[in-house]
């Protein structure tokens, strides 16, 4: 998907500041997943427990970008002409949410 537009569009840096912010957090609770993991008693549900918080940060990242994406690039993508890469681009993404 090596499109000209991509050259322009980029993530704005409070978001993508938040979205590290956000990343680093979720990644020292993974690393306590695996903390966890390594004990003879850890118990299932508090794993689950865990995955399940991991996650729902991860969701949040996830919406926190796309919230700027849809702000920053497609409200703007009549303006620029590429309406229907932009929409393209979202059906795609929105596969995954």
């Amino acid at each position: 998907m090596a499109t000209a537009h991509r050259h322009k569009l980029r993530l704005d840096p409070k978001t993508r500041e938040e979205a590290r912010r956000r990343l680093l957090s979720i990644r020292g609770h993974v690393e306590g997943v695996l903390r966890m993991l390594e004990a003879e008693d850890v118990y299932c549900v508090d794993v689950l427990k865990q995955l399940k918080a991991i996650e729902g940060a991860l969701d949040k990242v996830g919406e926190l970008v796309l919230r700027s994406h849809l702000r920053d690039h497609v409200v703007t993508a009549h303006e620029r002409g590429d309406v229907d890469t932009i929409v393209e681009e979202l059906l795609e993404v929105l596969k995954y949410r």
